[in-house]
């Protein structure tokens, strides 16, 4: 086993790879409003990566979907609640704006004074069951499988599963090839998708790789499922795919 660190210039390749490939994309109503938290919120993304993306021991990557509008895209981390990122990852930084902002989902960075519930779940489990946010990271990482934000005129998430069939396609082609890189970079020993559709986007991106592939819940309120005890439930979930904590 490797006994130094990861350089993380590989990783940061891919994510500026990822979100310059994305931005060239066109998207139509119902979406109104487009946010890339690997622009405006890239430093503080850049660190995420430089600090908890190296470590040799890293086996496992928990795929999200794409950023929250009050999570990743209000830090540039994955699942990003603002408290969890602060205040248990060390993570904070300047953080800018998006060209097209919407304003029922304004981007305040670490001033941002609204919870992703998902993150706190997600999170919340990882410093409860690991302590320290270096010792969940020597063996986890996490990422999303695609980097955009999509609003409706609203200001509804839209998810993108939802897209229409011209324009995900080619959002899928992008965002597969960026997940076949990190995993290439990375090399864990497992890929878990958070929800249904991260797993497939993995099955489909990663069929040619030597990795496992599996799925735990979404910790997402909206999933009634999911309130019923998530910590417990990925728990049993995880030890499925015979990944013991």
């Amino acid at each position: 086993m490797a006994s130094c660190r990861r350089h993380p210039e590989g990783i940061i390749a891919v994510a500026r790879w990822l979100s310059a490939r994305a931005e060239e994309l066109q998207f139509s109503p119902p979406v109104t409003h487009v946010y890339n938290p690997l622009r405006y919120a890239w430093q503080t993304h850049r660190e995420y990566l430089e600090r908890y993306a190296t470590s040799p021991d890293l086996e496992i990557i928990l795929l999200g979907m794409n950023p929250g509008p009050w999570g990743m895209a209000q830090t540039g981390v994955p699942f990003g609640e603002v408290e969890h990122v602060r205040y248990w990852m060390g993570i904070e930084g300047e953080v800018g704006r998006p060209a097209n902002e919407h304003p029922k989902r304004p981007v305040d960075g670490f001033e941002c004074h609204r919870s992703e519930v998902s993150g706190q779940r997600l999170w919340g489990w990882a410093k409860e069951q690991f302590g320290p946010a270096e010792v969940f990271f020597r063996r986890f990482f996490v990422a999303n499988y695609c980097p955009l934000v999509f609003m409706e005129a609203s200001g509804r998430n839209r998810t993108p599963d939802r897209l229409p069939v011209d324009e995900r396609r080619p959002l899928l082609e992008i965002c597969d090839g960026a997940l076949r890189q990190t995993v290439e970079v990375c090399e864990p020993r497992y890929v878990v998708g958070v929800g249904r559709f991260a797993e497939q986007r993995a099955k489909q991106a990663l069929r040619s790789l030597p990795v496992q592939i599996g799925r735990i819940l979404h910790p997402s309120p909206a999933s009634p499922a999911a309130n019923r005890n998530w910590c417990e439930q990925i728990m049993l979930e995880l030890a499925a795919m015979d990944i013991e904590l």
